[in-house]
């Protein structure tokens, strides 16, 4: 029997939206006002989901605990109160898009999920606007 289990977590963070191989006005226009090269902020939400069978011996899935230590560690310790374009590595060259983030942080949580587990990440930029990755 396949059980998923959910942990929510949140971080703030700034970002500004472009490509250094454009110009202003091409970044300008695609990106708007998320090209302020001030930078701006969100208040991020996310909601990581491990799906796998429940260990008879516990009764878990994944001892949810443990989800939580790992989403702390990969996720908000390094990104929150940060400026993503200038402080996390993996946006060195990577836009930080709702899309590429979700991606790194499905990445650098899978990395450290059983393979027999299925993960899936959803980020809320906003409390309207948000994308979901479960490495597909």
């Amino acid at each position: 029997m396949r059980v998923t289990v959910s942990r929510k977590a949140h971080f703030n963070a700034a970002h500004r939206l472009y490509r250094k191989d454009w110009t202003f006005e091409q970044n300008d226009a695609v990106f708007g006002k998320c090209n302020n090269p001030n930078f701006h902020g969100h208040n991020y939400e996310l909601i990581v989901s491990v799906t796998g069978e429940i260990n008879p011996e516990t009764g878990y899935v994944m001892d949810i605990k443990d989800l939580s230590d790992l989403i702390f560690e990969e996720v908000e310790n390094p990104f929150d109160h940060k400026n993503l374009n200038l402080d996390v590595l993996e946006f060195e060259n990577l836009n930080p898009t709702a899309e590429n983030i979700v991606v790194v942080i499905w990445n650098k949580i899978r990395k450290r999920i059983k393979p027999e587990f299925d993960l899936e990440v959803v980020l809320f930029e906003t409390p309207r606007n948000f994308v979901t990755y479960n490495g597909k």
